[in-house]
């Protein structure tokens, strides 16, 4: 369904099982910059009333889900670690060009937002499947739905909104250009590096 070229090795679990702290803390950061890309997408493209509407319940959700994770990390008797730079995103960013059109940034923008979203929701799947920790496991199936969800509405906007020919073959590029990027990842405690 994701159309992922490169699923994620399933040993990256063992990573994130031997540190489940620092996966929860880079996972609540990546909740955080979620609401922080609706916020922007709002700021950015006010024209679009259907977006500005999808994205003000989706800031709200993310900011719910950073708040579901800051809460499990308390209850395990620790605090939110500091922030740290998401390698897979800054790789990712480097795909599209800078400038052309408002509507080519805002669908590069979607697209991008798009495969975030499907990878998270693949290496959540790979979580509910493979954790030792049934409650986080079973945390993280519902996480997955959700992200799916994402996915499908940056798709569906980016092809509303652009070109659908375009689109597609820009989707197909990044999908293999995520797949080289995921090559050198995978080898940490985070949620996409």
């Amino acid at each position: 369904m994701l159309g992922l070229k490169l699923p994620t090795d399933p040993r990256w679990v063992d990573l994130v099982e031997k540190n489940i702290d620092e996966i929860l803390t880079d996972h609540a950061y990546c909740e955080q910059k979620a609401a922080s890309t609706a916020i922007s997408l709002i700021v950015n493209f006010p024209e679009y009333p259907e977006l500005v509407t999808e994205m003000v319940a989706l800031s709200r959700e993310e900011m719910g889900h950073f708040k579901m994770v800051h809460d499990r990390i308390l209850a395990r008797g620790t605090v939110l670690g500091r922030y740290r730079k998401d390698e897979y995103v800054i790789a990712l960013m480097k795909f599209f060009p800078k400038g052309g059109s408002r509507t080519d940034q805002l669908v590069h923008r979607l697209l991008y937002a798009a495969m975030i979203e499907a990878r998270s929701c693949e290496r959540f799947r790979l979580l509910s499947e493979q954790l030792a920790d049934k409650d986080l496991a079973e945390f993280y199936h519902k996480l997955m739905v959700s992200e799916a969800g994402h996915y499908t509405m940056f798709l569906k906007f980016a092809r509303q909104y652009g070109d659908r020919e375009t689109v597609d073959q820009k989707w197909d590029d990044l999908l293999r250009y995520e797949a080289d990027i995921m090559k050198d990842l995978g080898k940490k405690e985070t949620i996409h590096g």
